[in-house]
């Protein structure tokens, strides 16, 4: 469930549900999905996110990937940890737990237009029995666990100390640290501090989490009374308290601001010792990037994954990256001769290729091998039937606008991804590569041998194994988009219509391969020829296998294609990313030109023929002008168009 369908799809059909409905049906989904085999692949596919070493740092003592972790009221139940563990989370928070279940009497709230989650009991959860017991089945994922706990409402001092010592016994097995949440409006700071004083013993790593809203006065009183070097750090909550007693507690933007001046505010104090941790108001990625200007040594989202969507970690770590080389001097550019240009040279061929398929397929169609195969003139094909060189023609003027479509990307991928050394447009490359060639072996079943095509390959296939051989791991030193703007919002329509292209294009090419290796003829194909295909193969039992030969070739073509321009369309959307935007509009006005316009040439107009081409246009069309704001803008115009995701 990537931004691009979430925000565009599911967001607003999960609307109309219930908050806990909405959880429920989405995280149960993702979960079932992260189950099935091969459903982690899907998963990781469709997100794409790269571990990046430039992230990798401790925490008060932890270990963590990404400086961004989610917080257990997103999942309570546990249900999709394992479905939401390669969004680019550094950590899962499990909790609040507290020792007996604490049971919500009032539905969960939200207010769409503020981006808020209003909890009539903020600290509902199944308690440390339950929770344990999910626990010891393990949670399906690596990441360490930070577990919140909060001994059971209106207990004096001691009482609360001996419950959170008891909860830190059981969960020790599982627990990279802790969450000592113990702030309550009826003790006083010292009280406070005295309870958070008898926990510190045994070398747990302990982190004091403090509500956002809590005063500048009473934090400072409490940490007056705390000895800080005992403790891992800080965590500064989500949760801003309901104005009025017995109103919900509020999940939203608003706890960005108070937590922010707390951040500022220990770190003044205390300078750069204790790790902070900011779980207050992250909704995009320029919130994270506040808090950690802050002070905040990673960040913990809530209702942000809930309102902006599951690649908001993504783009926080490709945020936070950004960030930390920007002032970098950039690493030389490989050389043309060490893979990217490689690439560009089979892309270049392919360009070649495809210019001259098309001159021939649109003139004498046939080639002397062609004539030889079947021991039949040119002339005669057309005497035995006056439309088969015409469709014959369709079939090749297409798959030389999809090898011209195909060049385009291979040539561009490689200057502008592989000499970046950006490990999406290998990724994409790699796996369109392997399609491409392969498709070679499709025909070969119906005893035809195209030299030509077998001597292209001999060509190209050395120019694309030393193009792959070098590693490209760099992250992209562009400035990431910062703003659920509008021009974000646009784009995420964009997206989804060119994966919707992408995923279109590919099942074309797969069935097209498929009837070609099987059947051969579509229904209106033989409308078209005026004949059967027993008729056409009396007339010479070689022609089925010819034209076999150029539909699977055609269909394994487009499959190239499509897995290329689904990878770029899946991975490569970043805002001012103009050369992508650029490729795909260069890359698909020669497929769609060719397709189209032999279709009217032959006379081929069979509608319900052409239908999935139309809807191909549409989709490239849209797709294109929705993305056109948010990648040909300059990056850096971004912080002038601000605008809010509601």
């Amino acid at each position: 469930m990537p931004d691009w369908s979430y925000r565009t799809l599911f967001q607003p059909l999960l609307s109309g549900l219930s908050a806990e409905r909405a959880r429920a049906l989405t995280l149960g989904a993702m979960g079932a999905l992260s189950r099935l085999p091969g459903g982690t692949f899907v998963i990781r596919t469709m997100g794409h996110m790269e571990l990046s070493p430039i992230l990798e740092d401790e925490v008060g003592g932890v270990p963590l990937r990404y400086p961004v972790g989610l917080s257990g009221c997103v999942d309570p139940h546990g249900v999709a940890q394992k479905a939401l563990s390669p969004f680019g989370f550094g950590y899962y928070e499990i909790g609040p737990v507290s020792l007996q279940a604490i049971r919500p009497e009032r539905a969960i709230g939200r207010d769409l237009r503020q981006e808020t989650l209003l909890y009539p009991e903020p600290y509902a959860n199944d308690g440390a029995d339950a929770i344990v017991a999910r626990l010891q089945r393990g949670p399906g994922h690596a990441l360490p666990l930070m577990v919140r706990i909060r001994p059971m409402p209106g207990l004096p001092a001691e009482a609360a100390a001996a419950e959170l010592l008891q909860l830190m016994e059981r969960f020790e097995p599982f627990a990279a640290g802790f969450f000592v949440d113990a702030f309550d409006e009826a003790r006083t700071p010292a009280q406070t501090a005295n309870v958070l004083a008898q926990l510190t013993e045994g070398g747990r790593r302990l982190f004091l989490y403090v509500p956002p809203d809590c005063t500048a006065d009473r934090l400072l009183e409490l940490l007056d009374g705390v000895d800080m070097k005992r403790w891992s750090g800080v965590v500064i909550g989500d949760a801003v308290s309901g104005v009025v007693p017995g109103e919900p507690a509020v999940v939203g933007r608003s706890a960005k601001e108070p937590g922010e001046r707390l951040l500022r505010l220990i770190r003044e104090r205390y300078g750069a010792e204790p790790a902070l941790i900011a779980a207050c108001g992250v909704h995009e990625p320029q919130d994270a990037l506040e808090l950690m200007a802050a002070g905040a040594n990673a960040v913990q989202l809530h209702s942000g994954l809930v309102f902006s969507g599951p690649g908001l970690p993504k783009r926080i770590n490709e945020a936070v990256i950004y960030e930390r080389i920007r002032d970098e001097e950039p690493p030389p550019a490989p050389s043309f001769w060490s893979s990217w240009g490689w690439m560009c040279l089979l892309g270049l061929g392919m360009i070649v290729g495809g210019a001259i398929a098309w001159l021939i397929a649109g003139s004498s169609v046939v080639l002397p091998y062609d004539e030889a195969f079947l021991d039949m003139l040119r002339g005669e094909l057309e005497q035995a039937n006056g439309r088969l060189l015409p469709f014959m023609s369709h079939d090749r003027i297409t798959l030389a606008g999809t090898m011209l479509s195909i060049g385009i990307l291979y040539y561009q991928l490689g200057r502008h991804g592989l000499r970046r050394e950006l490990h999406w447009a290998k990724t994409a490359l790699l796996a369109s590569g392997v399609v491409g060639f392969s498709s070679f072996f499709l025909y070969l079943g119906y005893g035809y041998f195209d030299p030509l095509h077998a001597a292209a390959a001999a060509i190209l296939l050395p120019m694309f194994v030393l193009a792959m051989r070098r590693p490209a791991d760099r992250p992209s030193r562009k400035p990431p988009g910062l703003r659920n703007d509008r021009d974000w919002q646009l784009a995420m329509w964009g997206q989804l219509m060119l994966v919707s292209l992408g995923f279109a294009l590919a099942v074309g090419g797969l069935v097209i391969a498929g009837v070609g290796i099987t059947r051969v003829f579509v229904p209106t194909d033989l409308t078209f020829l005026c004949a059967s295909a027993e008729a056409l193969a009396e007339l010479n039992d070689r022609l089925l296998p010819l034209i076999a030969h150029d539909r699977a070739g055609f269909g394994g073509a487009l499959f190239s294609d499509a897995v290329a321009i689904l990878a770029a369309s899946l991975w490569g959307i970043q805002r001012g990313e103009r050369w992508l935007w650029l490729t795909l509009l260069a890359a698909g006005l020669p497929g769609f030109a060719a397709g189209i316009s032999v279709h009217l040439t032959i006379g081929y107009t069979d509608f319900i023929h052409l239908l999935p081409a139309y809807a191909a246009i549409a989709l490239f069309v849209a797709g294109l002008a929705l993305l056109y704001p948010y990648m040909m803008k300059p990056a850096g115009r971004q912080a002038n168009n601000e605008g809010s995701s509601t």
